[in-house]
């Protein structure tokens, strides 16, 4: 009998590469991404120059790499990773957030970065779930990049709201002040991860607060980018 981890987790076919986790005919036929601005990646004219918004009002990072829009099958996949208990699938989706940056790495010239950090969950939620999922997220990034990871460095300093129940305003005031960092990040490239960017409130909140302490460059990476 084949075990669940010998199998592609979207077909379900056995795997020749059981490392992989999805098979490379699955692989190679997830949904295209549209052309995306490369620092909000929303929708835009060029996958290589930023667009009018970014122009006008740019935001507090200078590139977004994701892996897909938050739509069926990897939507499902974060879905599950997230609420059904499924921690053995962050190494499959760190995966393909790493082919992400990787060929945006190509495209951009995008730097390594020296450190990476991970959003942080509220204490409660995660007791609640067992685990940060952007943590698991971070480890197998960091290893295969051979970059440091500071797990504990980030920190929520007061409750919040869940920020699906908000508009993109409320979104902002409810995480205003709401996170800290103990790590030293001056003069460092830092990359910081999330599962999924949707309004973009919660990373802009957490760039803003690196960038005034002094770091270098910021790359947010994300599985899905909400278009």
């Amino acid at each position: 009998m084949l075990s669940i981890r010998s199998r592609c987790w979207l077909c379900r076919q056995p795997l020749q590469l059981i490392q992989h986790s999805i098979c490379s005919y699955c692989l190679r036929h997830l949904p295209a991404k549209p052309l995306c601005c490369p620092r909000c990646a929303l929708p835009a004219g060029s996958p290589l120059l930023p667009c009018g918004r970014c122009l006008q009002q740019p935001p507090p990072w200078q590139r977004l790499v994701f892996a897909s829009d938050y739509i069926p099958p990897l939507s499902q996949l974060v879905k599950r990773f997230k609420f059904q208990h499924a921690p053995e699938l962050a190494p499959t989706l760190a995966r393909l957030m790493l082919l992400s940056w990787l060929q945006a790495r190509r495209e951009l010239y995008l730097n390594k970065p020296d450190l990476i950090l991970a959003v942080p969950l509220q204490a409660k939620r995660c007791w609640h779930r067992g685990y940060n999922q952007s943590d698991l997220l971070a480890w197998p990034l960091a290893y295969w990049l051979s970059c440091t990871y500071r797990p504990a460095a980030l920190r929520r300093i007061r409750k919040t709201l869940l920020q699906q129940q908000l508009s993109a305003g409320g979104r902002r005031r409810n995480l205003r002040n709401a996170f800290d960092c103990d790590e030293q990040v001056a003069g460092r490239h830092i990359a910081l991860l999330d599962d999924v960017v949707t309004t973009g409130s919660t990373v802009a909140e957490i760039a803003t607060l690196l960038h005034r302490q002094g770091a270098s460059s910021l790359q947010i990476w994300c599985i899905c980018r909400t278009l």
